[in-house]
């Protein structure tokens, strides 16, 4: 764990995330085999990326042991139950164990889906563009499903308010 944010943080001072989003932030890439995966829920179910496509979406890595993770969960939560009705999706995909996830969520009950991603969201995030595969990771797709925007380290407000204007 301390390695994992230990590589986040030099990731971040690397790579500090935009001031100010603006075109030149707008990554407009399209993600190849995304819309065919599938997570299992903390719950038991499945969950199909395909059930996402046509809205836009914020795509959250995360890991209940990251506690900058934790830290940006409620804002997001936050974020997806003013927007939701606009036509925003969030899915969080946990890069941990299933365990773990469940009892986090029966303290911290999120409103949007969670899938369990495990070694496989943590090379998604590397094809989405996190090369060193630190957590936090968010990445937000457009309706038409490419990669609008992404942010390694812990969201703010303010991004999330830069992110409505994307979709």
């Amino acid at each position: 764990a301390g390695a994992t944010l230990l590589g986040a943080g030099v990731a971040w001072w690397r790579n500090p995330a935009p001031a100010e989003l603006d075109q030149a932030d707008l990554v407009t890439e399209p993600v190849e085999g995304l819309w065919s995966m599938q997570w299992d829920t903390p719950q038991g179910d499945r969950l199909s990326m395909q059930s996402f496509r046509g809205r836009p979406l914020l795509l959250n890595f995360w890991a209940t042991w990251c506690a900058p993770c934790v830290e940006e969960l409620p804002l997001i939560n936050d974020f997806y139950r003013q927007n939701k009705a606009n036509g925003w999706q969030v899915l969080g995909l946990a890069i941990d164990k299933p365990a773990a996830v469940q009892g986090f969520l029966k303290k911290i009950p999120l409103d949007f889906s969670v899938g369990m991603a495990g070694l496989a969201g943590a090379e998604l995030a590397r094809g989405l563009g996190n090369a060193t595969g630190g957590l936090p990771f968010t990445v937000v797709l457009g309706a038409q499903g490419a990669v609008l925007y992404r942010k390694m380290g812990q969201l703010r407000a303010e991004d999330l308010t830069k992110v409505l204007g994307l979709k």
